[in-house]
């Protein structure tokens, strides 16, 4: 359940209610929403609760029962939507985030190259693939460190933030010394020891759907990472499993919308997974924007055709370049600002 405070609580009232139910045996955390305090409970009830006896707690104004089984990420916990910082760089709040680069690190100079692409149209997020968890083993695994490393090098050239993909738990603390947003994929949106481990880490969570999973599924996962107390998560949706084959993926679409009517998070679109196709990048792009994507992930490369992975998916900087031309036609269309 969810407990409204009234307009008048202060900080102070707040911490006494939370102290007082934590004295009951219950698990709660505190939403400070712009327009008053909220607490969720999460743990310790059951189904013989009173509800009605929790409204007459010191500055609860009522009480709200959840309508979902997740609770910190729905959509009631918080007044307004969330809005994550990354080093000045926003995502959510209105101006679109575009997070761009190669599918893989391959080498200092290509991955210099592509941030000095991507920064010349104004985007501000970097991404890059160190440990890349590839279908058939025999595929390109990914530089590993010295990817992370130079990819760092060269985001700090350009003034830019880095995105890049954990992989398990043991890389955490490696990934997060040299990336500023930790990007969990497809197939570990479900590995929740991973998400556990991650609720404790101090930066930004990009949580993809997974190839099979609902909206509830990746909604549950985040809420396993925003329970251990990181509330910087942000939702993805980079296409799904359906029975269409021409297609690598199936993006969809309707997932933007009905994530920000379930969830606070932010929701970012992947047209470059979602589709698998490079001609297929832009228009599902720009649809992404439309439809009211807080941000968009796209793979970029200086030569696609030579790309050591996901090259039938990559656009190239003139690609890229057209892309962002039309982005800001259609996003001020819709209300969203494009760099």
């Amino acid at each position: 359940m969810l407990l409204i405070l009234k307009s008048s609580a202060t900080y102070t009232d707040l911490e006494n209610l939370l102290e007082k139910l934590k004295w009951m045996g219950l698990v709660a955390h505190p939403s400070g929403a712009e327009e008053r305090y909220a607490i969720a409970v999460v743990q310790g009830m059951d189904r013989e609760t009173d509800f009605e006896l929790f409204e007459k707690l010191p500055m609860v104004e009522k009480v709200v029962e959840f309508k979902h089984p997740f609770k910190l990420a729905a959509r009631e916990f918080k007044g307004s939507r969330t809005v994550i910082d990354v080093n000045g760089v926003k995502i959510g709040g209105g101006t679109l985030a575009v997070m761009a680069g190669p599918c893989s690190i391959e080498s200092k100079e290509q991955i210099e190259e592509c941030a000095s692409i991507i920064a010349s149209e104004n985007v501000k997020i970097l991404r890059g693939g160190a440990f890349k968890p590839r279908t058939s083993p025999y595929s390109f695994q990914g530089m590993g460190e010295e990817g992370l490393r130079y990819m760092r090098d060269a985001a700090d050239k350009h003034g830019l933030v880095t995105i890049t993909e954990v992989m398990d738990t043991d890389q955490i603390e490696l990934v997060a010394e040299y990336a500023d947003i930790l990007q969990v994929g497809a197939r570990n949106m479900q590995n929740f020891s991973l998400m556990k481990k991650l609720g404790t880490c101090k930066r930004p969570i990009f949580l993809k759907r997974g190839l099979s999973a609902t909206y509830q599924d990746l909604l549950m996962s985040a809420e396993y990472i925003l329970d251990k107390g990181n509330p910087n998560v942000m939702l993805c949706e980079r296409g799904i499993r359906t029975y269409e084959t021409y297609s690598r993926n199936t993006l969809d679409l309707a997932a933007v919308p009905i994530l920000h009517h379930l969830s606070h998070l932010p929701v970012i679109a992947d047209p470059s997974h979602g589709t698998g196709i490079r001609m297929m990048v832009t228009p599902m792009a720009r649809a992404s924007v439309a439809a009211g994507a807080d941000g968009i992930m796209i793979e970029v490369h200086p030569r696609p055709d030579e790309a050591l992975s996901d090259k039938a998916q990559t656009i190239s900087p003139e690609a890229f370049s057209e892309l962002m031309t039309s982005l800001r036609t259609i996003g001020p269309a819709v209300g969203i600002k494009v760099p």
